[in-house]
């Protein structure tokens, strides 16, 4: 039986989360703040119910070891000392930068070790999975109605400060908000085509899905777009493989069945696809009803359709392809060891030639590791890759409706963003990267499980082969 300081810990990691998004990203001090005394809290809790009884109870995901290494890399560039010539040095070209961007990337890791550690379990996985539905369907629907009523004003109460073109939902740029909801329409949608909600439930998760869909097509970010249609393609691939085992199980019995009767197995495959493409119809019937030309206008066009501009139409170049070609700059300069987390937008007027360019982050997540970390951070980011695509493989396994979900729609949320962020800095809002980090964490928890149970149930099919070889008198046995 869970105690009340465990129910304290989840509860408290899930109101971070909607404070990190509701709070503009958390890119603000304020904000940032705030966040860290919450994380400070859970922190305490934790630690309070580690003495009381008596453990410590700790889980390190395999996805988190490669993030814990970036961060020992931060606190590597945070360390500067002065020279005889009474010269600064440092790994980073700003020190102060650097060691306020570890501390706030400290407190995300904590709160994917959190996850790894409390959001286990059958029970608790259900509750993680229908708060995040619930929780993604909520901040969609707000985020539409304020975009359709905007009053210039976030939440009609708090003016903007500063210049911004593309609000959309709590966050100042569209393409954040599609990059946010990005990692929670997977997991409605996986829910359904594994079988683990039915009947009012499964009608509920499904509008759940499209109303999150239409809100990420309305943000008119075209990475967001092209991320949420390889995802919707990759739940109905990647679906076979998790819903694999049961198949087959339903095909060894398709000779029993009458003739003419559309085998289990074909069924099953029908049923995945077609849940998969109701969903997406309804999103384009949403898109439709709701107002289709400001889409119709981006994606083939580039255009942003505005009440208050006319149509302005972007390229590549003009967009991101400027940062991209400063940015490899940048990291041929500073190919070891770069030039220190959060360091970016001082180093970038030495490489761009400007001082009146004000750039903070490079567009492309991947170019950022490399800008901010070097090598030694690309091959940390290396190892990470790995470490989650070994556990989309492994969780694969799992035969459980629920668990098989929540692994399909983790992977595919967490492959969607990895798409994004080549287009995108949404790694780079903590937010996100928060909310990724949980994402990675339960999906290592979900291999480690589908893993252990396949070996167990292994080992109990070799030891009934062998039991049954010793009851007709054989001599051989297969060893466990």
């Amino acid at each position: 039986m869970e105690s009340r300081l465990d129910q304290a810990v989840v509860t408290g990691l899930f109101m971070t989360v909607a404070f990190t998004a509701l709070a503009h990203g958390t890119v603000e001090p304020w904000s940032v703040g705030i966040f860290r005394l919450m994380m400070t809290v859970l922190l305490v809790i934790w630690i309070v119910r580690s003495v009381i009884e008596g453990e410590l109870v700790l889980t390190i995901a395999s996805t988190l070891r490669p993030v814990m290494a970036f961060f020992v890399l931060g606190l590597a560039q945070c360390l500067s000392f002065t020279d005889s010539g009474g010269h600064l040095r440092a790994l980073s070209v700003n020190v102060e930068a650097t060691r306020m961007t570890v501390a706030t990337f400290f407190f995300i890791l904590a709160g994917g070790v959190m996850a790894a550690t409390f959001l286990v379990g059958p029970e608790r996985l259900q509750m993680v999975a229908r708060t995040l539905v619930i929780y993604g369907m909520a901040l969609s629907l707000f985020a539409l109605v304020q975009n359709f009523a905007w009053s210039g004003s976030f939440y009609w109460l708090r003016p903007l400060t500063w210049e911004a073109s593309s609000v959309f939902g709590p966050f100042v740029n569209h393409n954040h908000f599609a990059g946010y909801v990005e990692l929670l329409i997977p997991l409605p949608i996986a829910l359904i085509v594994t079988g683990a909600v039915r009947g009012a439930e499964r009608l509920f998760y499904g509008f759940a899905a499209a109303l999150m869909g239409v809100a990420v097509v309305f943000t008119l970010s075209r990475g967001g777009i092209i991320s949420l249609l390889a995802q919707l393609i990759l739940i109905a691939l990647l679906g076979r493989r998790v819903a694999r085992e049961r198949e087959a199980e339903r095909y060894s019995d398709w000779k029993d069945e009458q003739p003419g009767r559309i085998p289990s197995v074909v069924a099953a495959f029908l049923s995945r696809v077609g849940a998969v493409a109701a969903i997406s119809l309804v999103i384009l019937v949403g898109i439709f009803w709701i107002d289709a030309e400001p889409v119709i206008q981006r994606v083939t066009r580039g255009q942003m359709l505005s009440a208050e501009a006319a149509p302005q139409t972007e390229t590549f170049f003009s967009s991101r392809g400027w940062i991209w070609k400063d940015t490899l700059k940048m990291i041929r300069a500073n190919p070891v060891s770069g030039v220190g987390l959060g360091a970016y937008a001082t180093a970038y007027p030495i490489y761009s030639g400007s001082d009146e360019l004000n750039v903070s982050q490079a567009h492309n997540d991947y170019l950022q590791v490399l800008a901010d970390g070097g090598f030694i951070g690309g091959a940390i980011a290396v190892w990470f890759l790995i470490a989650v695509f070994q556990a989309i493989r492994r969780s694969c396994r799992a035969r459980d409706p629920l668990l098989a979900g929540l692994a399909l729609g983790c992977s595919t949320a967490i492959v969607g963003l990895l798409i994004h962020s080549l287009f995108d800095f949404n790694l780079q809002l903590p937010s996100t990267s928060l909310l990724f980090l949980i994402m990675t964490a339960i999906l290592s928890h979900l291999a480690t499980a589908a893993t252990e149970k396949a070996s167990l149930e292994n080992r109990a099919s070799i030891r009934n082969i062998n039991e049954g070889r010793r009851g007709q008198g054989g001599f051989g046995s297969f060893a466990e």
